[in-house]
């Protein structure tokens, strides 16, 4: 069984950037299609960003497109959100997300049946 680790949270200012990475321990990452959710304080979970085991595909919500890019690096075993042009409603602990097969609806979290721990991003305005 995969388990995810977060790492890269903490604070900004708007219009600062962040870079998010997310790791496989136990067993690796690259054969797993990985996503990003977001949750901020009495807010429901909500999808970022995903790329396929391959990264030869991504999506990202209309809300990040353009400041957000996630990627992968196979032979480190990590994939990573570079967040640029931060905006203080991209307050949230960030979630990193893997599922064996590409999700048929991969905006949707009960598509993932693995999850890291989080880590909280704050934007500062």
């Amino acid at each position: 069984q995969v388990q995810l680790v977060e790492s890269g949270g903490g604070l900004a200012q708007a219009g600062g950037s962040l870079r998010l990475s997310c790791a496989a321990s136990r067993r690796t990452v690259r054969a797993y299609n990985t996503g990003w959710f977001r949750q901020a304080p009495g807010k429901e979970r909500e999808f970022v960003a995903v790329i396929s085991w391959t990264g030869g595909s991504t999506y990202y919500a209309d809300s990040v497109k353009g400041r957000f890019t996630i990627s992968r690096d196979n032979a480190k075993n990590t994939v990573t959100l570079q967040m640029n042009s931060l905006k203080p409603e991209d307050t949230a602990v960030y979630y990193c997300a893997a599922s064996v097969v590409f999700p048929t609806d991969y905006r949707h979290p009960n598509e993932y049946g693995y999850w890291g721990q989080g880590t909280q991003v704050t934007v500062s305005s």
